[in-house]
């Protein structure tokens, strides 16, 4: 890996641009690749006391990484204060994704880290993607149908079939189909990204104790287990469906290598109790490297001193190592 990270610091106003500079000062101990912040320098200034250096490209920034934080700026922001998001700070947050991504796409950078942002305040200017995985996902030309968002810490990796949805649509919207789709996105993701040949994945049931055998509910044996069949002409050893309330466990976690929920909490709840300080959320299915912290912006905490930066440097390591083996590859 010859070029430098690319981190989108998020909303000016959040604690991106605190704990990207926070992983920049250390930056030795943690062992991270070069990386350069791209948004409104004075908000990082705003929150950190450190060197802060404005560059041109990612070729400038890799020149200047040991003495200083390199930033690009983008317009928009400056005038942002922590804790207050507004309108012209969702301007920079976008304006700063779409460069960052542009900027990995082109090989530029080697990959991309997004800081976090205010849906609230990008929707209030007409942004109409559900998320920054989906409009990364555009941007690179793969339907967002084609892409999975896995969250990933030191000893469990979870990927939700359905995301930002109500609870009450799961049912509906939890297919056959669909499970498949995010099955063979994982397996191809964990091969490529983590280089695990023959990967493991566990299947979640929708239903308590995965529908009991029909008796608590029978998508588990009209819907899951199908997909499951499926599955398994992935060469990949696929297990379940198996009851979200046991699977989560030290003994189980051991014998795969990630588990398929069947909606957003039971993805999230478990990786944010193992790992809330230093979990990941990484794009599966894109042709570049996409990773970020498994946090928001913080309003309520943001330039206090108090955000701390360790999801921001498990994103950052986690993008080098799965853009090393791309290139290895």
């Amino acid at each position: 890996m010859t070029k430098p990270l690319a981190v989108a610091l998020g909303d000016p106003a959040g604690i991106g641009p605190e704990i990207t500079a926070k992983a920049w000062e250390r930056r030795r101990a943690e062992g991270l690749s070069p990386f350069f912040g791209v948004g409104s320098p004075e908000a990082v200034s705003a929150v950190w006391g450190g060197p802060i250096e404005v560059v041109a490209g990612p070729d400038e920034a890799a020149a200047c990484f040991e003495r200083a934080f390199p930033v690009i700026r983008v317009d928009g922001g400056a005038d942002s204060e922590p804790g207050k998001p507004t309108l012209e700070g969702a301007r920079n947050s976008l304006d700063a994704l779409e460069i960052a991504v542009g900027l990995t796409r082109s090989g530029a950078a080697s990959a991309i880290v997004t800081g976090p942002v205010s849906k609230a305040q990008l929707y209030a200017i007409g942004f109409v993607h559900p998320g920054q995985t989906e409009f990364v996902a555009e941007r690179c030309g793969i339907s967002a149908g084609m892409v999975a968002m896995m969250l990933a810490g030191p000893t469990l990796r979870t990927v939700p079939v359905t995301t930002h949805v109500p609870l009450r649509d799961v049912p509906d919207l939890v297919t056959t189909d669909l499970i498949v789709a995010r099955g063979r996105t994982t397996i191809r993701g964990l091969r490529r990204q983590f280089g695990i040949e023959r990967p493991r994945i566990a299947i979640a049931g929708l239903n308590p104790h995965a529908g009991e055998s029909g008796a608590l509910g029978r998508e588990e044996i009209d819907t899951v287990i199908p997909a499951i069949e499926r599955l398994r002409e992935e060469d990949a050893e696929i297990i379940g469906p198996l009851a979200a309330d046991t699977m989560f466990h030290p003994r189980m976690r051991a014998t795969y290598d990630a588990a398929l929920c069947l909606y957003h909490d039971q993805a999230l709840v478990p990786l944010k109790t193992l790992h809330f300080d230093e979990g990941v959320n990484i794009t599966l299915g894109l042709p570049i490297v996409r990773t970020s912290p498994d946090h928001g912006t913080a309003f309520a905490i943001a330039g206090r001193n108090e955000a701390e930066p360790g999801a921001m440097i498990a994103a950052l390591a986690m993008a080098a190592e799965c853009a090393q083996r791309l290139y290895q590859a």
